[in-house]
C-alpha cells in the first residue's frame, strides 16, 4: 500500500466544508460499522467503544481550544457494497472529515475506492482484517487497529499444530474477508504438516446448509474450520454439523466470537475453540476500568480496536493543529509511534494537553497500538476454549 503523505496540492480532495470543521464549535466524525447483517450482535458495542472515546476528548476540555467531536452513524451491513458506498457518500454529505470504519473488509475495499480517495476522508478500521487491504492503493488514507488475517492464519495454524490436530475441514464466508483467512491459514496450516481434507465456501443469509455440511463430512477431518460470520452463515454451518452430527469440534475465527453465538449454541460447542484479536496488560486493565465505569461493554470483541480507531483519530487532528481529513490523514502514524509520552485509555485528556503544548506522544491505547508498515497493527491474538458455555482464555499469542 502506498501511504503517501498528502502534499499541499491534495487539500482540493478534502471533503467540502472540512477545513472549516475545524473553526467551527462541533467536528463530525463517521462511525460506518455493520449495525444490519452478519456482525449485527457485535456492532452496538463496537460504536459505544468509538463513541466512548469521543466523549472523553470532548469532557477533557483540551481539544483544539474547546471544538467538540460528535460520532455520525452509518450502516455497511457488511454485505453489499453498493449498501457501504452509499451510507459512506451520505457520511461525506454530512460532513465527516474522518471514518472510523468501515467494520467489514469487503465495505472497507469498496469505500476505500469509491469514497475515501475521491474525497480524501481518512478511514481507520477497528476490524477489517483481510490481507489484500495491506496492498491497496490508498493515497495515505486508510489505517487499521486490527491485525491482518495474514498473521491470524498463522496463528489459528499453530493453535492446531500445538494440538496435535493433523487434519481439518475449511469452510469460509464466500467475500474477501473469509477468502483471504481461509488462503492464509491454509498456507500456515499446510506448511507446518496439516493437512487439508476440503475448502468449502458458503453464503451468509441462507436458510440450509445441509449441502455445505454434507460436502464437508463426506471428506472428514479431526475438527471443522469455521472462517465465518457469528450471526449468519458460520452459526448456520455449525448449527447443521451438530444436528447431523457431522462434527463436534469446531475451531473458530475471530468472526466467529460473539455472546450470541454461545448463547444460541454454547452447550453444543463444549471443547471448541478459536482466536480473536485481543491484547492484555496495562492498556488493556485501563480501557476495562473506563468502560466499566461508563456502563459499555468493552468485553466484547473489536471494542478496544474501535475505542482506539476514534482516540487516533482525535489526537491526529491535534497533533496537526485542525480537525481537517489533511491534517488527520497526515499525523497518524506519528501518535500512535513512539517516540513520545506512552498513552493509556482514559488519558485522552493528557494527551491532548501534551501536544498542546508542543510535546510528543505515543498512544498505546487497549491494543498496545504499533502501527506498521503500511499503517497497520501489529497485533496480538487470544486463543479461547468454550468451556461450560463460556469463553475462556487460554493465552494469549
Amino acid at each position: 500500500m502506498k501511504k503517501l503523505l498528502l502534499a499541499t496540492a491534495a487539500t482540493a480532495l478534502v471533503a467540502p466544508g472540512a477545513f472549516a470543521a475545524s473553526h467551527s464549535s462541533e467536528v463530525k466524525i463517521g462511525v460506518l460499522l455493520g449495525f444490519t447483517g452478519p456482525i449485527e450482535s457485535l456492532t452496538p458495542m463496537m460504536y459505544d467503544s468509538a463513541a466512548l472515546a469521543m466523549t472523553e476528548v470532548n469532557e477533557s476540555g483540551n481539544f483544539l481550544e474547546g471544538v467538540t467531536l460528535a460520532p455520525v452513524q452509518a450502516d455497511t451491513t457488511c454485505v453489499d457494497a453498493s449498501a457501504a458506498t452509499a451510507a459512506a457518500e451520505q457520511l461525506v454529505a454530512d460532513g465527516v472529515v474522518a471514518i472510523v470504519g468501515a467494520a467489514c473488509s469487503g465495505s472497507s475495499t469498496a469505500v476505500l475506492a469509491n469514497v475515501a480517495m475521491p474525497n480524501g476522508i481518512p478511514m481507520i478500521s477497528p476490524s477489517s482484517t483481510s490481507p489484500a487491504l495491506s496492498t491497496a492503493e490508498d493515497n495515505g488514507l486508510f489505517f487499521r487497529t486490527a491485525p491482518s488475517d495474514a498473521r491470524q492464519g498463522e496463528v489459528l495454524a499453530q493453535v492446531l499444530t500445538d494440538k496435535g490436530v493433523t487434519s481439518v475441514a475449511v469452510t469460509y464466508t464466500n467475500n474477501d474477508y473469509g477468502k483471504g483467512f481461509s488462503d492464509a491459514f491454509a498456507a500456515a496450516f499446510e506448511g507446518m504438516g496439516g493437512s487439508i481434507t476440503t475448502t468449502v465456501p458458503h453464503e451468509d443469509g441462507k436458510g440450509d446448509y445441509s449441502a455445505e455440511v454434507g460436502s464437508l463430512a463426506s471428506a472428514g477431518g479431526d475438527a471443522l474450520v469455521v472462517l465465518g460470520y457469528a450471526d449468519q452463515g458460520g452459526k448456520g454451518v455449525i448449527q447443521s454439523s451438530l444436528d447431523t452430527g457431522a462434527f463436534d469440534t469446531f475451531v473458530m475465527g475471530d468472526g466467529m466470537y460473539a455472546d450470541a453465538l454461545l448463547a444460541d449454541l454454547g452447550g453444543d460447542m463444549e471443547g471448541s475453540y478459536g482466536t480473536v484479536p485481543w491484547s492484555e496488560g496495562e492498556g488493556a486493565d485501563a480501557f476495562k476500568a473506563i468502560t466499566d465505569a461508563a456502563g459499555v461493554n468493552g468485553e466484547s470483541s473489536f471494542t478496544r480496536e474501535s475505542y482506539d480507531a476514534a482516540a487516533l483519530l482525535a489526537l491526529a487532528a491535534m497533533k496537526g493543529g485542525e480537525a481537517t481529513s489533511e491534517a488527520i490523514a497526515a499525523n497518524i502514524m506519528d501518535v500512535a509511534n513512539a517516540p513520545g509520552e506512552p498513552i493509556l485509555p482514559g488519558e485522552l485528556g493528557k494527551a491532548l494537553q501534551i501536544l498542546a503544548d508542543g510535546g510528543e506522544i505515543d498512544y498505546v491505547g487497549a491494543t498496545n497500538v504499533e502501527l506498521v508498515g503500511p499503517g497497520e497493527a501489529a497485533g496480538s491474538y487470544r486463543e479461547y476454549e468454550i468451556k461450560g458455555g463460556a469463553y475462556e482464555t487460554v493465552t494469549f499469542r
